[in-house]
């Protein structure tokens, strides 16, 4: 592959109402330029998938979203959630995480029972009324399609669940407190193909009511599930397009290579 023209560039900006944009997003891990003047749209109720290479930017990106590179990076540039700047100094970090929520690559399930791993995080917002926990355990864990399945056994530890349900209750506890916005960081990586599909399955059906970005290395992961896919090379954002536009007739060649195996 030839050397990358970082200055040729596909940005299409959806005629979409937008949950989030970043205008310029940069971030630096010490002296290390990782991510570079990313300015993307994510339509509302829209899955978008995040692509590239291994150190591509992808998580990097995601995890601004929500300020969980606040400790370890210094990001600068805008992230506008409807109205708000949430990348201001300002702005509480703990609201955002509540509007914006986050499922990580591998199940983190708190050594707790299934019934306080969904409750731990509503009771931390003050919600102490009985019958709303039990509508909320109720309600997130059908949304993560775990419902059906954990009803009868909800005090038992969520360290016994296998790990396709162990990561649908991770999204059921996101889900909990109420979110517009879903970020996954390769939440189907560590799965086998069945509990891939149940997640697969269980997000289309969720963005009937989320925005949902997630970062996937899986081609045929992120041609499944979203409408619109960036493309991320070397901290670069270098195209941006509706999905089935961005594998099947890509504008830049070295978007092309990607998608179709030809990449390195």
């Amino acid at each position: 592959m030839q050397n990358t023209d970082f200055s040729q560039t596909y940005l299409m900006a959806p005629d979409l109402p937008s949950a989030i944009t970043t205008e310029d997003l940069q971030v630096f891990y010490g002296n290390n330029h990782a991510m570079h003047d990313a300015t993307l749209q994510f339509p509302e109720n829209r899955i978008t998938a995040l692509i590239g290479a291994s150190g591509s930017g992808k998580s990097t990106f995601l995890r601004s979203l929500n300020r969980m590179n606040d400790d370890v990076a210094t990001v600068t540039g805008k992230i506008m959630y409807h109205d708000t700047d949430i990348n201001a100094k300002n702005v509480n970090v703990y609201a955002v995480r509540r509007h914006i929520g986050m499922v990580f690559q591998r199940p983190n399930p708190f050594a707790k029972s299934i019934r306080d791993n969904i409750t731990f995080a509503l009771k931390a917002y003050g919600i102490r009324n009985q019958a709303e926990l039990d509508e909320r355990i109720e309600t997130s864990l059908k949304e993560a399609a775990l419902w059906d399945e954990v009803k009868d056994t909800l005090d038992r530890s969520a360290l016994s669940l296998s790990g396709g349900q162990a990561q649908r209750l991770c999204l059921a506890r996101s889900l909990a407190v109420q979110p517009d916005v879903l970020l996954l960081d390769e939440p189907a990586s560590a799965l086998d193909p069945i509990s891939t599909a149940k997640i697969e399955a269980t997000l289309i059906k969720l963005a009937e009511h989320y925005t949902i970005i997630i970062v996937t290395h899986n081609m045929q992961q992120a041609s499944r599930i979203s409408q619109y896919t960036a493309f991320f090379h070397l901290g670069h954002v270098l195209e941006f397009d509706t999905t089935s536009n961005l594998f099947q007739t890509p504008q830049l060649p070295i978007t092309r290579d990607y998608v179709t195996g030809h990449f390195g």
